[in-house]
C-alpha cells in the first residue's frame, strides 16, 4: 500500500509541475489574490488530474475510448475555452481584485471551478497521466484490486497538492514586494501567455482533426 501511495504521488507531483495555463493563472491569482486564492486554483487542477487517473485506473472504457475518439475536437473546445480565459484576464483589473480581497469577497470558489473546467477540457492532461502510470510502473485493470487503486488515487491528488502548497507559497513571498503597474503588467503577460497555449491547443485540434477527416 505504501508502495502505491509514493508512486501516486510522484505521479501527482509530475502531472503538476510542467508550467501550462494552470501554472500561470496560479501564479497569477497568488500575486493579485493571495496564496490561498493561488492554493485553490491549483486544487481544482489536482482533483482534475485525480479523476482523470481515476479513469486510467479503473479502465473505465467508455471514457477512456471517448477521449480517444474524440481528442481533437476536445482539444479545439479547450483551447477556446483557455484562450477565453486568457483574454478575460488580461482585461481584468487587479485594483478590482485586491479590493474584493480587502473586502472578505474572494470568490474561491470561482478560482477552484474555473481550474476545473480548464483542466477537463485538456485531453492532454489524462494521456500524460497514461503515460506517467506506465513509466512508474503502476497497473492499471479491472483486476486491481480497489484499495491499492484508492490509495494510488490519494497518493496522486496529494502530491499535486503539494506542488499547488509550494508553488502559491513560494509566490506569496514576492507578492508584498509588487506594485500595482507590475500587478497588471503581471496580468497582462498572463493574460497573453494563456490566451497562447488556448491557441496553440486550438489550431493543433484544427489541424489534427482535419488531417485525420
Amino acid at each position: 500500500m505504501i508502495l502505491e501511495l509514493l508512486k501516486g504521488f510522484v505521479v501527482g507531483i509530475c502531472a503538476s509541475v510542467p508550467l501550462g495555463p494552470i501554472g500561470v493563472l496560479c501564479i497569477q491569482r497568488t500575486l493579485s489574490k493571495g496564496r490561498s486564492s493561488g492554493f485553490i486554483t491549483g486544487l481544482g487542477a489536482a482533483v482534475s488530474d485525480t479523476l482523470f487517473a481515476a479513469v486510467a485506473l479503473l479502465s473505465i472504457s467508455y471514457v477512456q475510448q471517448l477521449l480517444s475518439d474524440y481528442r481533437y475536437l476536445v482539444m479545439i473546445a479547450g483551447g477556446v475555452i483557455v484562450g477565453a480565459f486568457g483574454v478575460k484576464l488580461f482585461m481584468t483589473n487587479p485594483v478590482k481584485q485586491i479590493r474584493r480581497v480587502r473586502s472578505g469577497n474572494r470568490h474561491y470558489w470561482q478560482d477552484f471551478f474555473s481550474t476545473v473546467l480548464m483542466t477537463l477540457s485538456n485531453p492532454g492532461a489524462f494521456f500524460l497521466m497514461l503515460g506517467l502510470f506506465a513509466f512508474i510502473g503502476i497497473s492499471r485493470g479491472d483486476a486491481e484490486p480497489l484499495p491499492r487503486i484508492a490509495v494510488t488515487l490519494a497518493g496522486v491528488f496529494s502530491g499535486a497538492a503539494l506542488w499547488w502548497h509550494i508553488l502559491s507559497t513560494g509566490i506569496n513571498m514576492f507578492r508584498n514586494k509588487l506594485r500595482l503597474r507590475q500587478l497588471m503588467m503581471i496580468n497582462r503577460v498572463a493574460g497573453v501567455v494563456i490566451l497562447v497555449l488556448g491557441l496553440i491547443s486550438l489550431f493543433e485540434g484544427l489541424y489534427r482533426f482535419l488531417i485525420v477527416s
